[in-house]
This record gives C-alpha cells, structure tokens and sequence, in this order.
C-alpha cells in the first residue's frame, strides 16, 4: 500500500473519531412542559380568572306589629290629650254631707272661735279649677263641752285668691260621731254645698279645699 494513501485513512478515521465525540458532547434539549400535556391545556391560552360578580344585600323593612302607633299617630295623639286634659283630683266637686240637726242661720261673721285647731284651704271651681274670690262659708261645730251654742258658729269670706283660714279648738267627738266641723259653702253662679271636715286626732291643722259646681 502506497504510504500516502494510509496516512490519508489515518486522518479520515481520526476525524470521524473526533466527530463524534463532539456529538456525545451535545446536551439534550429542556423537556418540553407542555409536551406530555392533553392537546387542549397544552394549546389552549391562559385567560384570567373570571371575578364572582358582587350580590348586593337588601335591608330588610321591620314591619309595624298590627296596632302600633306610628310616630305621626303618636304626635297627634299627643296633641290631642294636651287640648284635653283630664280634670286634677284636687278640683273634682267636693263630697256633700249631712246638715245636722244643730245649724242655724245668722252668725256673726269672723275667723276664729277658740284656738288649737286651724282650718284652711281654697275655694274652687271644678270648672278649670279655677279660685272662687268671696265665697261665703258658714261654720259650726260643738263646743269643748261637746254642746252647739252661737259661741261656734261663723260667717268667713274667701279673700282675692279663695284661700279661706279658720281657728278654733279641736272639735270633741259626741253621741258616737267623731270629731268633725259643719261647713256651708255659696258662692254666686255656684251650687249651695254643704259638707263636713274630720280633724286627725292629734293634728293640729289641717288644708280642707273646696270645689264648687257652677250653677
């Protein structure tokens, strides 16, 4: 063999020799991600997430119990009570009483017949309760020795306000009655009242208002 022609296949085989350790030498492509994915998710675009759309809430309306009063009815009824109050305890008319066997007409005119007890208070009306000025009130009751005698009877007058003051000793009690003032009350365009007050035992004074009814 000629010497030329073996280095020549001396050199082939060496660069095929290098070929292909340079081949061994390339790296294998990064997995593909996708590759082992279905066709659809693998080819399908990626989209954002679709937002849950917002659900607004409504106030619930509490309705009224059947009944109530509404605050407009409230008002009125409010209105209406204040045109129209309710008459005070103070000026309901005054109980009527016994006369008694013992009154008299005719005496003297003055506040006081003794001393130990007073009496005192104000003529009204039960009409608005308003005062009555002037009203005229007889008194009588027992003297300390449980008999009637003029020596206890009075005439007395209300004064501008129908505030009247009367004083005399504590009336006894007699017969089983117990201790107890007559009273006599007329005024003009008023009803005639007669009535009677009870003193507390041990009391020294006491407030005994008087309401008339107009005529």
């Amino acid at each position: 063999m000629d010497p030329f022609s073996s280095r020549k296949i001396v050199s082939v085989l060496i660069t095929l020799l290098l070929l292909l350790s340079s081949c061994s030498q390339i790296q294998e492509p990064a997995p593909d991600p996708t590759r082992d994915l279905p066709l659809s998710a693998a080819t399908e675009p990626a989209t954002a997430p679709v937002s849950t759309p917002m659900t607004l809430t409504e106030t619930p309306v509490l309705e009224m119990p059947a009944g109530a009063i509404t605050p407009t009815q409230g008002t009125t009824l409010a209105a209406t009570e204040a045109a129209a109050p309710t008459l005070p305890a103070s000026c309901l008319p005054t109980p009527p009483d016994a006369l008694g066997p013992f009154y008299e007409p005719g005496a003297p005119v003055r506040d006081k017949v003794g001393e130990g007890y007073l009496l005192s208070g104000v003529v009204r009306s039960s009409d608005g309760c308003a005062p009555i000025p002037g009203a005229q009130i007889e008194i009588w009751m027992a003297g300390p020795d449980g008999n009637y005698t003029d020596d206890y009877r009075a005439i007395l007058f209300s004064d501008e306000n129908g505030a009247y003051r009367f004083e005399s000793h504590f009336p006894p009690p007699y017969s089983g009655r117990p201790p107890h003032h007559h009273l006599m009350v007329s005024a003009e365009g008023y009803q005639t009242l007669v009535t009677q007050h009870y003193p507390i035992q041990g009391e020294t004074e006491a407030t005994f208002d008087i309401v008339l009814v107009p005529d």
